[in-house]
């Protein structure tokens, strides 16, 4: 049997392209002692990884040579660990690959009697995680609060409108097309939503937020962090939860000048979702009742085959996804 991954064959420069990626043909892997041996479903593509090749990321670097990491959906197909069985749908970090074995002790098992097994990855995974982390725990979004949620459409910021709606919050989205913009309105809840290509973002917000921004969820960095961060109102709450306009450049922007947090007395909250993991089951328990019954929904913009997740990686990192970017394995 044939086992393909994909590697990182040179530094990007600038925004990644399909070029600085390879798939390559690897031994097929074999299970170990308490290891699991599983057949990639589903792959999560996602901005962090931009950072990893950059090396500024927390989970570690990506050299050339090296194989992709991400958080796979995937089957088992032989166990030498007591959990788990042939057959059975399990989660875990395997990476851009069509087989990979990790320790049992690294796989959970997929909830059963999802549709849809690909949101373990998006809205009961890492993306939801993260969302409902920020919202719900650091930022204890209520009713009447008004947020400004960035890259409302992608896999975080979907989340976290939603739940932000089901606080009874108001939510006030940026995206790059009135396509995007239209579906933050209309299907995730958002009171209204800025095309960040059209018209003065600054402006805009300004007519948004008359009274100020109670809460911003901050997955951009860059520009946006700074305008709102001039525009808080007192007592608010920013969560800096991802850098989706920096991780492409070769240095950091500097930061907004603290004295806009500290006139709004605002309370500055850093997210990393991997602090939360002890609290994942009950995230799940919350959110699982509230997806079956159609209250929360997630879009995937989805391609097929591992040949496809360098260009959705790229896509993705050039703003051009409409969802949660999960790659599909036949």
């Amino acid at each position: 049997m044939q086992n393909r991954q994909v590697i990182l064959s040179r530094y990007p420069d600038g925004h990644p392209r399909a070029e600085d990626f390879e798939v390559v043909s690897i031994d097929m892997p074999g299970p170990g002692t308490e290891e699991v041996l599983c057949r990639t479903r589903y792959l999560s593509l996602d901005p962090y990884m931009r950072s990893q090749i950059a090396g500024r990321h927390i989970s570690g670097s990506i050299a050339p040579g090296d194989a992709m990491r991400g958080e796979s959906v995937a089957e088992v197909v032989e166990s030498n660990h007591a959990a788990f069985t042939p057959g059975q749908l399990v989660r875990g970090f395997g990476g851009w690959c069509e087989y990979f074995t990790l320790p049992g002790s690294a796989l959970s098992p997929v909830n059963p009697g999802l549709d849809r097994p690909s949101l373990e990855l998006s809205l009961l995974g890492m993306t939801g995680l993260t969302a409902w982390a920020g919202m719900i725990w650091q930022a204890e979004v209520k009713a009447g609060d008004r947020v400004l949620i960035p890259a409302v459409t992608g896999g975080v910021g979907s989340a976290a409108a939603q739940f932000c709606r089901l606080r009874g919050a108001e939510v006030i989205g940026t995206a790059g097309s009135e396509k995007k913009c239209a579906y933050a309105v209309e299907a995730l809840g958002a009171l209204a939503c800025i095309n960040r290509h059209e018209g003065d973002l600054a402006g805009q917000l300004d007519q948004h937020f008359p009274g100020g921004i109670d809460v911003y969820f901050d997955l951009v960095g860059g520009e946006l962090l700074h305008l709102a961060s001039e525009r808080l109102a007192l007592q608010s709450r920013v969560v800096l939860a991802g850098l989706m306009a920096e991780y492409n450049d070769a240095e950091r922007a500097p930061g907004p000048p603290p004295g806009f947090w500290i006139r709004a007395r605002a309370t500055i909250y850093g997210l990393v979702v991997y602090d939360f993991e002890p609290r994942r089951r009950e995230f799940v328990d919350t959110c699982l009742p509230l997806l079956r019954e159609g209250k929360l929904d997630q879009r995937e913009d989805m391609t097929d085959g591992i040949e496809s997740a360098p260009e959705a990686f790229c896509r993705l990192m050039h703003g051009g996804n409409f969802g949660k970017v999960v790659v599909a394995f036949p």
